[in-house]
């Protein structure tokens, strides 16, 4: 290793999609990229023409996009403010800050919360980019478990935690609501510990699956200045190539992340893309009860399945598990995942399950037949 890099480093690996193991056998050429929780639809073609005609008649080139944001971050609001049936006027662009994906912001929260004075709490399993950022900036990860049968979160170990100083003091908590890779929505346990939380810790609620679930918090922002709602476009807004990001959070949280976020993070035509997106939610969004229609479906479907285990789920993918009576579920899943990818089906193998993004009627039935009669 270079002798000016951190030793640390030399632990880590970084964020695949596709971790390396499955390089180890051929890939058709036709898959079903059921693996990473992106929308299956692409944007339609009057919404592509619309943002073609942006890049060709309004945007300069030459120019740097726009720093402050202030159009997509009102327009934001307003969108925050609607589908939370709150006061048109409750949240303004003074409570919205955007970012290169959720990533970014994530990175951000981090870097002004516990960056040298803290450690932060996260629930495994749960998205691991919150253990990944923290660890690349040197920042301490406090990790305890959760209810194997519910995937709740272990809230007396948590507490615990919170309370100890052992190491540094926690002083970010990260919570997905529903939780990714499971699709577990927070329960109210889970909702009274959060509430409970001093105003010294920042809680962090990501909401990438809200337009899934249709569970938010953002309600009770007002109340919790300690707490920050993480929304994406990469998902039901079908953006996922724009990387735009967004989080709401009292107006004096948002000024610190405005101060640590990187000078025109966002290029002018992802900024455009997540514009027409909002002006355009209606049409995009209408496909919403296809989606959650067809994660029954292959829920009902695979419950007739002898060996696994499937998970209730709010989001837009089912997380399935091998059943207690397999000799050995973890081998079970890890062959059932190759048999799958062979097959031309991409999923998400996380050793103790399998995360299954719902994609359109025809990806859901092959990958159906290939779990069923492979």
């Amino acid at each position: 290793m270079l002798p000016f890099i951190r030793s640390d480093l030399a632990q880590f690996s970084a964020y695949q999609s596709h971790p390396e193991s499955d390089c180890a056998q051929p890939v058709p050429t036709q898959l079903d990229r059921l693996d990473t929780n992106e929308s299956p639809y692409d944007l339609p073609s009057e919404l592509k023409e619309k943002l073609a005609d942006a890049y060709q008649q309004v945007m300069e080139t030459n120019r740097y996009p726009d720093g402050g944001h202030e159009t997509l971050r009102s327009a934001i609001a307003q969108y925050v403010n609607e589908s939370a049936q709150l006061s048109p006027s409750l949240f303004t662009q003074a409570h919205i800050s955007v970012g290169n994906g959720s990533d970014e912001l994530i990175r951000s929260l981090l870097i002004a919360s516990c960056l040298g004075s803290g450690s932060v709490l996260v629930a495994s399993p749960t998205f691991s980019m919150y253990s990944i950022l923290a660890q690349t900036l040197g920042i301490p990860v406090v990790t305890v478990g959760r209810n194997d049968e519910n995937f709740e979160i272990d809230l007396l170990a948590a507490a615990k935690a919170v309370e100890s100083t052992q190491n540094q003091f926690v002083r970010a908590v990260f919570v997905v609501h529903p939780n990714s890779p499971t699709g577990n929505a927070l329960t109210i346990k889970e909702l009274e510990w959060l509430r409970s939380l001093p105003e010294q810790i920042l809680v962090v609620i990501d909401e990438a699956y809200f337009e899934f679930s249709q569970n938010t918090l953002v309600g009770e922002l007002s109340q919790h200045p300690n707490w920050v709602v993480l929304r994406t476009f990469s998902k039901a807004f079908r953006l996922a190539a724009h990387r735009v990001g967004y989080c709401v959070a009292h107006p004096e949280l948002i000024s610190v992340v405005e101060k640590v976020r990187l000078p025109y993070n966002l290029p002018s035509l992802s900024l455009a893309a997540a514009l027409i997106a909002l002006q355009n939610r209606c049409l995009l969004l209408e496909s919403i009860p296809d989606t959650l229609a067809e994660r029954t479906k292959l829920m009902q479907a695979l419950s007739q399945h002898p060996d696994l285990q499937i998970c209730p789920s709010a989001a837009n993918f089912i997380y399935i598990r091998g059943k207690n009576n397999l000799q050995s579920p973890e081998v079970y899943l890890e062959s059932l995942y190759q048999k799958l990818k062979a097959a031309g089906t991409l999923v998400r193998y996380l050793k103790f399950g399998l995360r299954i993004t719902i994609g359109t009627a025809e990806e859901n039935l092959r990958t159906l037949n290939r779990i069923l009669y492979l």
